[in-house]
């Protein structure tokens, strides 16, 4: 596995959070008067500049369990570790947790990893979309995608909706890591999934119409939502990647739809680290990330550990 693909992936994801945090649950309409340009602190959680939140947190736990093999009670009990003793945070607490999140975790205490995700349908946030990113370098070269994609998920977002965007959006990402550039990584997304899903899930695979059926680029952006929900950071993460030519734009462009911003910047920013390498990154943004090292180490491990 390319070390820059996984360095681009892991810090296109935390500095998209980073510069996202700040602002987290502030309005479209006002971020259009005072869009974000840059790594800032303070705002919503208080926090010096460089601050990733649980976007990031559970994306370097689910990474580096990777590290080892897949093992799903592993990548659990990492997550159990984040929750309670601040591992892979950036200052030692875990905050910004989502509630689904929470009640999935907490259910670990007394269930399996394969039972202890959240059923209904009220309980789709992007908690575990936000996360998924690592699978895409594990599976690029394995069989067991559906299956794989869904227990992380379930782990604590077990309804259709949230495995189905996990598993649309890590395809997505594979297909970046096989060389299509992001308008051919989506288009070439759209038929797999379709034909998988619409066998498996034929109820719901109609909710990501917008994605699998039409083009999501091609939306305005007042039609695009940034809210917390599954879909919502599906499309807007997507529609941020395919109306964006660098790495910098796309983020900004996530960051500034408010409302969820960390998170869909995040999850656009996984994308966007991928296709367009680390050094394109911008280096002022890579530097003010809390433990820079550790990132770069985990990176480093990922890469040698997959090949």
């Amino acid at each position: 596995m390319s070390k820059n693909k996984v360095l681009g992936g892991l810090f296109g994801v935390c500095v998209g959070d980073a510069l996202g945090l700040p602002v987290e649950f502030v309005s479209r309409k006002a971020l259009e008067k005072n869009p974000v340009t840059g790594m800032t602190g303070g705002g919503t959680f208080n926090m010096p500049p460089g601050t990733w939140s649980d976007d990031s947190s559970l994306t370097f736990c689910l990474a580096e369990s990777l590290c080892n093999r897949f093992d799903l009670k592993n990548i659990a009990d990492k997550f159990w570790k984040w929750y309670n003793n601040g591992y892979w945070t950036p200052f030692g607490k875990a905050f910004d947790v989502g509630n689904t999140t929470a009640a999935g975790i907490l259910r670990l205490a007394t269930h399996s990893p394969e039972y202890s995700g959240l059923t209904d349908e009220s309980s789709n946030g992007n908690g575990s979309l936000m996360r998924t990113l690592p699978l895409a370098f594990y599976l690029k070269e394995k069989n067991d995608f559906f299956e794989t994609v869904h227990q992380v998920s379930a782990i604590t977002h077990a309804h259709p909706i949230s495995l189905i965007s996990c598993g649309v959006y890590t395809q997505v990402a594979i297909n970046l890591l096989k060389g299509k550039n992001i308008r051919e990584a989506y288009e070439s997304m759209k038929g797999p999934m379709l034909r998988y899903y619409s066998e498996r899930y034929p109820e719901f695979i109609s909710k990501f119409n917008r994605v699998l059926n039409k083009d999501i680029g091609a939306f305005q952006k007042d039609e695009i939502h940034s809210a917390g929900f599954a879909i919502d950071t599906l499309e807007s993460s997507l529609w941020c990647c395919l109306n964006h030519q660098t790495y910098k734009d796309t983020v900004l462009a996530a960051v500034n739809l408010g409302a969820d911003s960390d998170t869909t910047a995040a999850v656009a920013g996984g994308l966007a680290g991928i296709h367009y390498g680390f050094e394109n990154i911008p280096t002022e943004w890579v530097d003010n990330i809390a433990r820079k090292k550790d990132i770069i180490d985990l990176a480093e491990r990922l890469a040698k550990s997959l090949g």
